[in-house]
């Protein structure tokens, strides 16, 4: 037999080999397709791109991550609108853009240790564990806490870390953390988030009452906190010791 004869009786027994791992065996079901990429993609282009979000990195997190899994059920028909969703104990899911505009504003890097406060529903950390290290999660209701929890084990963010408790206190144990993002708004920075902050970190953080807020952000800078002013928003507003010294500045300024 020819050098040729035997290249190109290789080369057929190589193509037929690949074509039989290529091809499922008869009868095996092909792996399912996801029903909502249309609409997740949709969103994208509509809510993000258009709306001016650039970040390459984010705008590919929100097309992996499935929003409709950190919903009620009965409203998966809503998932992917720029909406907010009730989620239970008068909490919500933020639209989308409000999650990408605070996550591209929070400028997150591969290496960053992430803190947010509020955990939800759990959408914001999953964005978040696409694009960081790691993320530490406090959600001061235990309910959506452990749904958040088990939620975000199945999309596979198991660089999500998570726990209950009020998120005025931060998580001391694992500070300092590059990067805090805030998903309820109290009307000044906790100073325990403060002294979290890694020396030159930045913080993302709505503040303001309940019907007038403002998204920051904030880097700490040799100590001292540089504030700028981003868009006005609306958050549900910060509950637990925050909600308390917010009643008791507004009792001593009662006449």
């Amino acid at each position: 037999m020819s050098t040729r004869a035997v290249i190109l009786g290789g080369v057929g027994l190589c193509l037929g080999l690949a074509w039989a791992f290529a091809v499922p065996a008869r009868g095996a079901e092909p792996a399912p397709a996801d029903p909502f990429a249309p609409a997740r993609n949709r969103m994208v282009e509509r809510h993000l791109v258009e709306r001016g979000i650039k970040n390459p990195r984010v705008l590919e997190a929100f097309r992996t991550v499935p929003r409709h899994r950190f919903l009620p059920p009965e409203t998966l028909r809503h998932a992917y609108d720029d909406e907010s969703i009730p989620i239970g104990l008068g909490q919500t899911i933020t639209p989308p853009f409000d999650v990408a505009f605070m996550t591209e504003a929070l400028d997150p890097k591969p290496t960053d240790k992430v803190f947010e406060v509020g955990t939800g529903s759990g959408y914001q950390a999953a964005i978040l564990s696409r694009l960081v290290k790691d993320v530490y999660s406090v959600e001061i209701h235990e309910t959506l806490s452990k749904r958040a929890s088990e939620v975000l084990k199945e999309v596979g963010a198991t660089n999500v870390h998570t726990r209950v408790g009020d998120g005025y206190a931060g998580w001391p144990e694992e500070a300092p953390f590059d990067a805090i993002i805030v998903t309820c708004a109290p009307r000044k920075i906790p100073p325990p988030l403060i002294e979290q902050l890694k020396e030159g970190g930045r913080m993302v953080i709505p503040l303001g009452g309940r019907f007038n807020q403002t998204v920051y952000h904030v880097t700490k800078q040799n100590g001292k906190l540089i504030t700028k002013e981003l868009r006005p928003t609306l958050f549900v507003p910060m509950t637990g010791r925050a909600q308390r010294e917010a009643a008791g500045t507004q009792e001593k300024e009662k006449p």
